[in-house]
């Protein structure tokens, strides 16, 4: 894809999973990369890296502006970063809810009003959120960590209408579970990791979990120069996940 040639952007969270996969498809398109993130992993190649917490603005705004001036301007804000959670409402502490929502929510928020500035000057500028088939289908076992993308969901319309005025356009993609680190980590939470597996394969209507890939390739086409107008939408990447109901366990007859 051209649309994204040349551009600047910046990543959170983009050292490893979709983050990762959207780094490297970006460069793989001619963008320039810049990474925020807490991890120690190495960047992708050809990637700028800055470390900083979503959590703390300072650090926020320190490692932003220095992306910008490296990357020459920003362009593109990928809100990446995030955390997952597993139980019901009863099942996570105080300090549960402030951690993840601190993280999912209000980190977006942090990383988008820093690079306000830049993306103000920008001619091609976007912002990508990431949000979850969380956010719109009751999920077992996730209360928290939906509620944070339902918020993700509806911040993202509030800041593509503050700011398609200025030029700026806010899309999320909405995925639905997909393989990598972050699944990983959340399974080790149940009692049987392995069944855990199987039933997140089995409920993507595909039969299988979504690739950090599938994810990477939405987020490149919504920051590109070709979806200049597409704004305020939320594009499900999640195997009909959403909207279709098929059965596993019995075969297709016609």
């Amino acid at each position: 894809m051209t649309g994204v040639k040349d551009l600047a952007v910046v990543i959170t969270g983009g050292l490893s999973g979709i983050g990762r996969a959207t780094a490297e498809a970006f460069l793989a398109a001619g963008a320039r990369v810049g990474i925020l993130d807490v991890g120690a992993a190495e960047p992708p190649v050809g990637a700028v890296f800055h470390a900083a917490d979503v959590r703390n603005r300072d650090q926020v705004r320190s490692a932003v502006d220095t992306l910008a001036e490296d990357l020459g301007g920003i362009d593109v804000v990928v809100n990446n970063a995030g955390v997952s959670a597993v139980g019901a409402i009863d099942e996570n502490t105080d300090e549960d809810w402030a951690r993840v929502l601190d993280i999912n929510v209000t980190g977006i928020a942090r990383v988008t009003a820093a690079a306000l500035p830049h993306l103000r000057r920008s001619g091609a500028a976007s912002v990508v959120n990431l949000c979850s088939v969380a956010a719109l289908n009751g999920l077992p076992q996730r209360a928290l960590y939906s509620a944070s993308k339902g918020a993700v969901l509806s911040l993202t319309y509030a800041m593509a209408t503050d700011h398609v005025a200025e030029g700026i356009r806010v899309n999320c993609v909405r995925p639905g579970t997909v393989s990598g680190p972050f699944v990983d980590a959340m399974l080790q939470r149940f009692p049987d990791p392995v069944a855990e597996r199987r039933a997140l394969d089995n409920r993507q209507a595909t039969g299988r979990m979504v690739t950090p890939q599938e994810v990477a390739a939405a987020i490149v086409f919504l920051s590109s120069r070709e979806s200049a107008s597409i704004t305020g939408t939320a594009l499900d990447i999640d195997g009909g996940m959403t909207h279709l109901r098929v059965r596993h366990d019995t075969q297709e007859t016609r």
